[in-house]
């Protein structure tokens, strides 16, 4: 069914097997329940078993979420996604709040995907067993169940937090799938707790995950007043459109996930923040898939080998991400760090105590609508690149949707390269970190051509570098990751600051020094834009 090997999934659950978590569900016909491979209950018979790709296909088919496994902690992975990268867009934008529960909202992603809504529901149907109506609805009560498991909320705003639309229909729901309320779920007897004041949640990943490469990234790019880090915590101002808040996530100690403590004026706001924090530590991805397939390339394979973990950090909105992408053109991270820094300081939004919990966090970051209206050469930079942040500020303002996936990667680089001072480089990298595609690769990156060079001494072209990417498709922002960081370990001083050979239009062109900044410590590794 699916795909799937019922006896290669049937072994796995038997040894209980956690490289397979995340991958398939099994449903047992005799008690009507779906569990995870690794679930500690006796292992049903073989023939009273059925195998699905997701949660959503065994609850489309009448089976509810373990009680003992918790279907909601399983890592959300995507190993398919080399074969429906349209299914793959469509998740994303359902993350985001992209569907309704009718089938309207459907047709509406669909014409974003530039698919028709049929050919969608056929997609989803073929990879993950269940309709996008029926996996939007499934994330919706696994979301649900966790908050119920994991927090103190109280029922009424877990049924908001979860995108219910009432309590009544809430309360419906669970009692239809779990034959019982809501309220005998919740797992804490505490008092109930307040968004505002910290909600706790656990966010899975498939190991192995390089941690202390994801902290090094995100700390060699933290803005003063927006992130701070700090003993292996990561902390940032977010903006929601109930007010400020903010944001603590670290490593679960002794389990395979994050902990992300979230501060948030509206419990509304929980599913989006939760998704950007996904989204930034990049916790979907299929680390067994993406290893095997890079290591059949004999460059790779060794870099691959030194560092299964190592994950494309994302950018934690669209917009910000790349603001900071045009603020590190030409110039090292450092500088632009600057620049960020300034950017912030003149333009984002206070943030008290009371709302993020830490002097140390105190502005948000600028909205488009701001920048638009403001003369950013005052922060000395260019007058083009002032320009080109001017002209990203407005098409930002004018289109909320602009970061959000579209049917092609190359459709989603051609839209940035329609901003002014923005070339290929700049927008693949953009696409890379903001939109999540895994496939984007800049291939003019000074850095990449480096980290390609043969045992000739020969540097490849742009062009070479991009022709030799197609083997790694539809992993190269992962191959880009490793070549990054094995430029970043390499022995001797940092490059002086160079144009690349591939220079794009205005300022786009990335440059050597850019590319990594002072070089870390091998266990330390970062790489690409501010």
């Amino acid at each position: 069914m699916n795909g799937l090997d019922a006896s290669a999934c049937y072994r796995a659950m038997q040894t209980r097997d956690a490289r397979f978590d995340g991958r398939f569900f099994t449903a047992v016909r005799t008690t009507r329940i779906y569990c995870r491979p690794i679930c500690p209950a006796r292992t049903p018979r073989f023939e009273n078993c059925t195998f699905y790709p997701s949660a959503a296909g065994a609850q489309e088919a009448g089976y509810r979420p373990c009680l003992r496994c918790r279907p909601e902690t399983s890592p959300d992975l995507a190993f398919w996604r080399g074969t429906s990268n349209t299914v793959a867009r469509a998740l994303a934008l359902i993350a985001e709040g992209g569907l309704d529960d009718d089938d309207a909202g459907v047709e509406e992603l669909a014409g974003r995907l530039g698919v028709g809504d049929r050919q969608l529901r056929r997609l989803f149907q073929q990879h993950l067993g269940a309709s996008p109506v029926a996996v939007a609805q499934t994330r919706r009560v696994l979301f649900a169940r966790q908050l119920l498991h994991e927090t103190t909320l109280p029922m009424a705003e877990v049924a908001l937090a979860s995108g219910f639309r009432s309590v009544r229909r809430f309360n419906d729901v669970f009692r239809a799938l779990y034959g019982r309320p809501p309220s005998a779920l919740r797992r804490s007897r505490a008092p109930v707790g307040d968004a505002a004041a910290g909600v706790t949640l656990f966010i899975p990943y498939q190991p192995p995950y390089d941690w202390e490469a994801m902290l090094a990234h995100l700390e060699a790019r933290a803005l003063p007043g927006l992130e701070h880090i700090e003993a292996g915590r990561y902390r940032r101002t977010v903006a929601t459109a109930g007010g400020q808040g903010a944001v603590e996530v670290f490593r679960a100690p002794g389990r395979d996930g994050l902990l992300a403590t979230l501060r948030l004026p509206q419990v509304q706001a929980l599913p989006t923040v939760v998704g950007q924090v996904r989204r930034v530590f990049d916790v979907g991805a299929d680390m067994d898939v993406i290893r095997e397939h890079l290591s059949r390339d004999p460059h790779l394979a060794p870099l691959v080998s030194l560092r299964p973990g190592l994950r494309a950090p994302g950018g934690w909105d669209g917009f910000e991400l790349a603001v900071r992408a045009v603020l590190g053109q030409q110039v090292t991270v450092a500088a632009a760090r600057g620049l960020g820094a300034r950017l912030v300081a003149a333009y984002g939004e206070p943030a008290g105590v009371a709302s993020t919990g830490d002097a140390r966090l105190m502005r948000t970051f600028p909205r488009p609508e701001r920048l638009a209206q403001e003369d950013l050469s005052s922060l000395g930079m260019p007058a083009a690149r002032a320009r080109t942040l001017s002209s990203l500020a407005a098409a930002a303002a004018a289109d909320p949707r602009l970061f959000q996936p579209r049917a092609t990667l190359e459709e989603a680089v051609e839209r940035f390269k329609r901003i002014p001072g923005i070339g290929d480089w700049t927008a693949q990298y953009i696409a890379l970190r903001a939109v999540r595609e895994t496939d984007a690769f800049p291939s003019a990156d000074v850095a990449l051509l480096r980290a390609l060079t043969g045992e000739d001494g020969v540097r490849p072209s742009p062009d070479e570098a991009l022709r030799r990417s197609a083997a790694w498709s539809p992993w190269r922002a992962y191959a880009a990751q490793h070549l990054w960081a094995a430029d970043a370990a390499r022995p001797g001083p940092t490059p002086h600051l160079s144009r690349s050979s591939s220079r794009q239009r205005d300022d786009d062109a990335p440059t050597a020094a850019f590319a990594h900044g002072p070089r870390p410590h091998a266990h330390r590794l970062d790489a690409g834009r501010l």
